[in-house]
């Protein structure tokens, strides 16, 4: 874990791929995807099962030991419409209705428009981009929000770091720009893309279970 300071709240960033506001006792996440290997499945590409439980573990370590409140999902909880396999709602379902009091609030993404809203009796709230959240507007899309510091996902954020001559490795990441914060995806098999911070920029890796800060 790691604490840093973005919009002037304390955020502590967790290996788990999330980022817990303690003030407002509330975790962020981004990029579930719940449903992908199920999607790929469909469609006969063979890939291995057991990513919506190596999800659920993860969701479960972030919440361990903090009095998280509420759950929000930045976007692309659901993957598609193909990867609402039976297993897949079934096993969510379970860890959902273990945990009946925390609240779980969806910031629909571009796989939401096409894969629908949670079942009903998941009791999420779904809402559009630009929600206000303290200082944080609530988006999926990253780009400037008039009146809030954007909080977003979508683009699976990683970068190269590289020793001076030497071999490169490519690193999933959070990063908070000027106006824009961008977490990186929590759900498996869903690749990343490079990102060029600009100077004042902080940008954090993930790496063998640590959250670690770069220049």
């Amino acid at each position: 874990m790691t604490e840093c300071l973005v919009a002037g709240e304390r955020l502590e960033l967790l290996p788990q791929r999330a980022a817990w506001w303690p003030a407002a006792r509330t975790l962020f996440v981004a990029d579930f995807h719940l449903g992908k290997a199920a999607s790929f499945r469909a469609a006969g590409i063979a890939l291995p099962r057991g990513t919506t439980q190596d999800n659920l573990a993860r969701l479960e370590a972030a919440l361990a030991g903090r009095a998280v409140e509420e759950v929000v999902f930045l976007g692309d909880f659901l993957h598609s419409a193909e990867g609402r396999a039976a297993g897949t709602l079934a096993a969510f379902a379970r860890w959902r209705a273990a945990r009946p009091a925390l609240a779980m609030t969806l910031v629909r993404g571009n796989h939401d428009d096409r894969a629908g809203d949670p079942p009903a009796d998941w009791g999420f709230r779904c809402v559009d981009p630009g929600q206000a959240r303290g200082p944080f507007a609530l988006v999926h899309e990253p780009a400037p929000v008039r009146g809030g510091y954007a909080l977003a996902g979508h683009i699976h954020p990683a970068v190269r770091l590289s020793e001076r001559g030497g071999p490169s490795v490519r690193l999933p990441c959070f990063w908070f720009g000027a106006r824009v914060g961008v977490l990186p995806s929590f759900g498996a098999f869903t690749g990343s893309a490079l990102v060029r911070p600009r100077p004042g920029d902080q940008v954090f890796v993930l790496a063998d279970g640590e959250v670690l800060r770069v220049g």
